[in-house]
């Protein structure tokens, strides 16, 4: 095994295995949250899969049940993830959502061999797809409004201004949710990430990148970003081979809004038949 991930293999990140009745020869999944949530929220809706896979969940650092770290980082994060797909000379299929999806593409770059499968979920890589007029214009607005929290600003504040301004639900002030804010309030900036590109279109395992399609999201916040993420989805998925699948009536959680549309693509993903790895393709969920 490389040496780079040697000391993540026994880094405490906490996983959660979810394994109900799959079966000792159960293929693997390992899935990564993004950002102000934790593993098994995120993929709470993806918990029916495991009567077929192994699902591990893994909390981030500053996330969940994984101990606290001085700044949120993709990189390490992918530290992390190579050193959990290691834990079987196999590895896993690989799940990325949002931040997650960032933190993936930088493990599955830098380890294929232990990469079954990569499944981006909405993935934050805007400077990937920065020559996109949409995600340009997006990458703009972004580095215009974004910028560290000043030292007096709460988490209970961070998190209402980034959700009510954009017609979201300000989520309830629990300790769980309070702890992910403000690791999300020191996060490296995942839009920013320069991500090894090359690699990923090179690996040979199958890759699918699911979008929302944003139709009926908030009106200001699909014109801030959504607009882009969808955008960045379709581009990221050309520059790397992957199918790229929209889920209609989600916006940035489609996993979570339309299960029913995405687990069995997901299934079959993990699934995927013998032969050639298929070419690019994008299509909608349930049709």
């Amino acid at each position: 095994m490389p040496d780079d991930f040697s000391a993540a293999r026994t880094a405490p990140v906490h996983v959660t295995v979810w394994d109900d009745g799959a079966g000792p020869g159960a293929a693997r999944v390992l899935l990564v949250h993004g950002t102000m949530t934790w593993g098994t929220e995120s993929f709470a809706e993806q918990r029916p899969l495991a009567r077929r896979f192994r699902l591990e969940v893994m909390d981030r650092r500053g996330y969940g049940g994984s101990p606290d770290t001085a700044r949120s980082d993709y990189e390490a994060d992918a530290s992390d993830i190579a050193g959990v797909l290691a834990r079987t000379p196999e590895g896993a299929h690989l799940v990325g959502h949002s931040y997650g999806g960032v933190s993936a593409m930088f493990a599955a770059a830098r380890h294929p061999r232990l990469v079954r499968s990569l499944t981006l979920i909405e993935p934050s890589a805007l400077r990937a797809a920065e020559h996109d007029p949409v995600v340009a214009a997006a990458l703009t607005r972004m580095r215009a409004a974004f910028s560290p929290p000043p030292d007096d600003m709460t988490a209970e504040d961070f998190l209402t201004v980034s959700t009510e301004p954009y017609g979201l639900p300000v989520p309830e002030f629990t300790p769980q949710r309070l702890r992910a804010t403000r690791t999300a309030m020191r996060e490296r900036a995942a839009w920013e990430a320069e991500i090894p590109l090359a690699p990923l279109a090179a690996a040979p395992f199958p890759k699918l990148v699911l979008n929302g399609t944003w139709e009926t999201a908030d009106p200001e916040h699909r014109a801030f970003n959504g607009d882009a993420m969808a955008a960045c989805g379709r581009t990221v998925a050309t520059l790397i081979g992957a199918r790229h699948i929209t889920v209609p009536a989600t916006a940035h959680d489609p996993h979570r809004d339309r299960p029913t549309d995405v687990n069995p693509v997901l299934a079959t993903h993990w699934s995927p038949p013998a032969g050639p790895v298929p070419g690019p393709r994008n299509q909608r969920a349930g049709g």
